[in-house]
């Protein structure tokens, strides 16, 4: 497949993949004769691998570390789980930050519906 119908696919820009390639997410894309990228079942697996961990939230850094350490093999199990482990702790982290701030602005919007209540009130005697 070629890289524009392989970001068609994932929904990723041509860029992305690129970079996914160079900073060594995925393997090196083989190329055809004329040394244009030509994405195979396997590229394509890491490529899906890499935007689930994306969406998952598990940043580029830690990603880097897994795949290096993936690399290595099953040696590095442990140390792999370590990685989503943690990453799973930022993300609840961040979560529970999301939620606080949530729970702020529903409270300032049902504070504020409180005002304009009372706003309406002040009105109604000029309507007379």
């Amino acid at each position: 497949m070629t890289i524009a119908e392989v970001s068609q696919k994932f929904d990723i820009s041509a860029d992305t993949l690129r970079y996914y390639e160079r900073i060594g997410l995925i393997p090196p894309v083989p190329r055809s004769k004329s040394g244009i990228r030509d994405y195979d079942e396997e590229s394509c697996g890491w490529i899906e691998m890499m935007k689930c961990m994306r969406k998952a939230g598990v940043q580029i850094e830690a990603l880097i570390e897994y795949v290096t350490l993936f690399r290595q093999g099953d040696d590095t199990a442990d140390a792999r789980k370590a990685i989503l482990v943690e990453q799973r702790d930022q993300l609840v982290d961040r979560m529970a930050d999301m939620q606080a701030s949530l729970d702020r602005l529903n409270q300032k919007i049902e504070n504020y519906e409180h005002i304009l209540e009372a706003e309406r009130r002040l009105r109604k005697p000029e309507a007379v």
